[in-house]
């Protein structure tokens, strides 16, 4: 069975850090490009990073310069470093494969507040 958990968010102030873990089980990220996406309450869930399998990335525009990510195929796991973090990077993060994506894990909860 194919599965990712997501994992590391949590409560940070306005201008802090996370690191935001990928675990991929039954599918090797490596043989995949992987992509981070966001939802936050209200809105539709949108394309945050993307990360080639050979490490070209692209991100959105509002986390351009801020966020990184990136993979370690050795653990089978994506990242998204994510910093200086604001108010409206609060939102569930989720990962997924590109192409052939799979069915939406849990996410992990990213709050920024003071």
């Amino acid at each position: 069975q194919v599965q990712l958990v997501e994992s590391g968010g949590g409560l940070v102030q306005p201008g802090g850090s996370l690191r935001l873990s990928c675990a991929a089980s039954g599918r090797l990220v490596s043989i995949y490009a992987m992509r981070w996406y966001r939802q936050a309450p209200g809105k539709q869930r949108e394309l945050v990073a993307h990360i080639t399998t050979v490490g070209t990335t692209n991100y959105a525009d509002s986390v351009k310069g801020r966020f990184t990510i990136s993979r370690d195929n050795a653990k089978n796991t994506a990242y998204l470093q994510m910093n200086s973090l604001k108010h409206e990077d609060t939102a569930v993060y989720y990962c997924n494969f590109f192409p052939n994506s799979i069915p939406w894990g849990q996410g992990t909860q990213v709050t920024v507040s003071s």
